[in-house]
């Protein structure tokens, strides 16, 4: 019957400067369902959901929001309907309190903010998702995870019964994936519909009720998710079957060609590694660690009180990024958008950027047909998906720029890369070609340092594993004792 879904999308077509991201795509969410949204970078989904919540306008189609018929979707009229979204970026104020983000759009009447009131709401917002938050604190103050349950209390503040989940817990530790699903599940008792967009598949398997998949901007399967396994789900996002995500290692470890000794910054302290040529060494800590702040530190972004960076066997005095590059080093950051891309430059300069050399007739002057010709083959090999790479790269999904970011780096002859996070929202297909390419980087002899909040990421594909935690390392774990177990102890060790 009509009236049990909350979102009924028939006939969507939607196209970018030619390009065809929505090829006619039926979509049904019901009241009281927890559905996801599945696919490859650049499959869609996105740009299904903003349609949904009127931040693009559809070419084609038929818009039903909780039994209104919509013929032209708006921000503010999908809202009215009830559409909340939650992005992957967050759009908060970090200088307000959590109460005025909740309340951002209706602080007041005629300028006039009744405090206690604001308060008050803002509260009974927060206690019905589970979490008990001093709401006058600063959202700058706060943590990653409850910046992720104010963003979903924002929207349910506007009696959202449509909420749309985008990749939120790519951020979260597993303790507090597990109080979002908690929340999730409350939310899917009241009736509440929820989109779970996520290339987590076992997150997807954990929460959901039912999944629809999409490639290349149409539905290739769907229904409940009991009807459904990971490998048949993946078949349908990528097209092929995927024999491992995990390729085998045939990397040879050699020498040592990267050793911190005893560093320490503003927030670790007392670090030493050591990483062998042909090595990936795991980097493991939750968010907050330090983690990030040690391997910033090695290649030049972030300084260092004390303590001795060797390369090579040679002690060395990095002070900034250029440095760190001179000395063979690369940076794939954690945060792409304000570290590792120029949102606004076209896609080939951000990918040649790195090497300049490869591209230029003379030392300062650029040939455009090889950036071109390099472009193109970096983009083919990591799949990135554009019409052309004289597109800008806010142009790309979130995960088609992490791929850019990557490519970035193999245009360079580095001897050590620092991955924080490489597969951060990057679809199955894509990881696995990520992971490749960490194989071949490593069989040729290169140094990796990776750091993932991944149990089964970190386990899959590193030698050895460093735990971080405090800003202290608490122990390594060789290839044959990495279990989830064995590394979480090490975690929970250094709480005690």
């Amino acid at each position: 019957m009509a009236d049990e879904y909350r979102v009924q999308m028939r006939g969507i077509r939607k196209s970018f400067s030619g390009v065809k991201a929505l090829k006619g795509v039926d979509f049904l969410l019901r009241s009281g369902e927890i559905h996801a949204l599945v696919g490859e970078n650049g499959a869609g989904k996105s740009t299904l959901m903003k349609i949904l919540s009127g931040a693009h306008s559809m070419d084609e189609g038929e818009i039903i929001i909780n039994g209104t018929r919509v013929i032209a979707a708006t921000p503010r009229r999908s809202k009215d309907l009830g559409v909340g979204i939650v992005y992957q970026e967050f759009e908060l104020a970090d200088d307000l309190t959590i109460a005025e983000n909740i309340f951002i759009d209706r602080l007041g009447v005629h300028g006039i903010v009744r405090w206690r009131r604001l308060y008050a709401q803002a509260e009974k917002v927060m206690h019905s998702l589970g979490f008990d938050i001093d709401v006058r604190n600063r959202v700058g103050d706060i943590s990653v995870a409850y910046k992720q349950v104010v963003e979903i209390a924002k929207a349910l503040s506007a009696n959202a019964n449509i909420l749309i989940l985008d990749e939120p817990t790519a951020v979260l530790t597993p303790n507090e994936t597990e109080k979002l699903f908690a929340s999730m599940r409350s939310l899917r008792e009241a009736g509440v519909g929820i989109v779970y967009i996520s290339h987590r598949m076992d997150e997807v398997f954990a929460i959901c009720d039912a999944v629809t998949v999409m490639r290349d901007g149409e539905i290739t399967g769907g229904g409940a998710l009991a009807d459904f396994d990971v490998d048949g789900m993946v078949e349908l996002m990528i097209g092929r079957k995927l024999s491992t995500m995990y390729p085998p290692r045939h990397a040879t470890v050699g020498d040592e060609i990267l050793r911190l000794d005893n560093l320490s910054g503003e927030v670790f302290s007392g670090i030493d590694l050591s990483l062998r040529r042909g090595e990936i060494l795991g980097i493991f800590g939750l968010v907050g660690s330090g983690r990030t702040e040690i391997v910033r530190a090695v290649f030049g972004g972030d300084g260092f009180r004390s303590g001795t960076v060797y390369v090579d066997g040679r002690e060395t005095h990095i002070r900034s990024p250029s440095q760190g590059r001179g000395h063979g080093i690369a940076l794939i950051p954690e945060n792409r958008k304000e570290q590792g891309l120029i949102l606004d430059m076209p896609i080939r300069q951000n990918m040649t950027m790195t090497n300049m050399r490869a591209v230029a007739v003379v030392p300062g002057i650029i040939s455009r047909n090889r950036e071109d010709r390099l472009a193109g083959e970096l983009a083919r090999r990591l799949s990135v998906k554009t019409a052309d790479t004289r597109n800008p790269v806010n142009s790309l999904s979130g995960g088609n720029q992490q791929k850019v970011v990557i490519a970035k780096w193999l245009n360079t002859d580095s001897k050590i890369v620092i991955m924080d996070e490489p597969t951060r929202g990057v679809d199955v297909g894509a990881k696995a070609e990520i992971y490749a390419i960490m194989n071949e980087l490593a069989a040729r002899g290169v140094g990796i340092l990776m750091i993932s909040s991944e149990l089964n990421e970190i386990i899959g594909m590193c030698d050895r594993v460093a735990v971080i935690d405090k800003g202290r390392k608490r122990g390594e774990l060789g290839r044959n004792e990495l279990t989830e177990k064995g590394i979480m102890k090490l975690v929970v060790g250094g709480h005690n």
